[in-house]
């Protein structure tokens, strides 16, 4: 900006948005100053390079701005876990399928887990049954990002909700 600007002639937009043309730097930041604005390169890379003449305080403060607004009008995902386990009764499963439910609702991508223990890692198969299961009642409301895979003692399987997936 102002006397940084290294180019012998640039081409110059004025304060209302107006095509001046192509200036010597030195005419380019003799009109910037006599509008009492900043001479700023908004596209250093273009031959020649494209000057602006601006506030570059308040352009600054409204970049900060919009930059604000954005940040908050972004939703963190979070990754909910829930675990099973190989021999669970009718009434939990539907308990951890209700918090699944609510999750995906809510926005949240969630892990389901089935967690073996001891002898239970021979019948892998049950592992699978109960995720699948879950990932057909909950087929409408999300997309599973990762098929059920067995990782060590749990089999893990990733839901992220519809309205946020690729």
């Amino acid at each position: 900006m102002n006397d940084e600007i290294r180019a012998r002639e640039v081409r110059l937009v004025g304060a209302d948005g107006e095509q001046i043309g192509i200036k010597s730097i030195r005419d380019a930041l003799q009109l910037a100053i006599d509008a009492n604005l900043d001479l700023v390169n908004v596209a250093p890379t273009a031959k020649p390079p494209v000057c602006r003449i601006m506030d570059y305080g308040k352009f600054r403060y409204e970049q900060q701005k919009k930059e604000k607004e954005a940040r908050k009008n972004q939703k963190v995902v979070d990754l909910k876990e829930v675990w099973f386990r190989a021999n669970i009764e009718e009434h939990d499963y539907q308990v951890k399928f209700r918090n699944v439910v609510k999750f995906l609702n809510e926005g949240d991508k969630v892990k389901a887990s089935v967690r073996f223990r001891g002898r239970e890692i021979t019948h892998a198969a049950i592992g699978q049954r109960i995720l699948d299961r879950l990932s057909k009642e909950v087929a409408e409301i999300c997309n599973v990002e990762r098929a059920p895979k067995l990782e060590g003692r749990s089999m893990i399987m990733i839901l992220a909700p519809k309205n946020t997936a690729q």
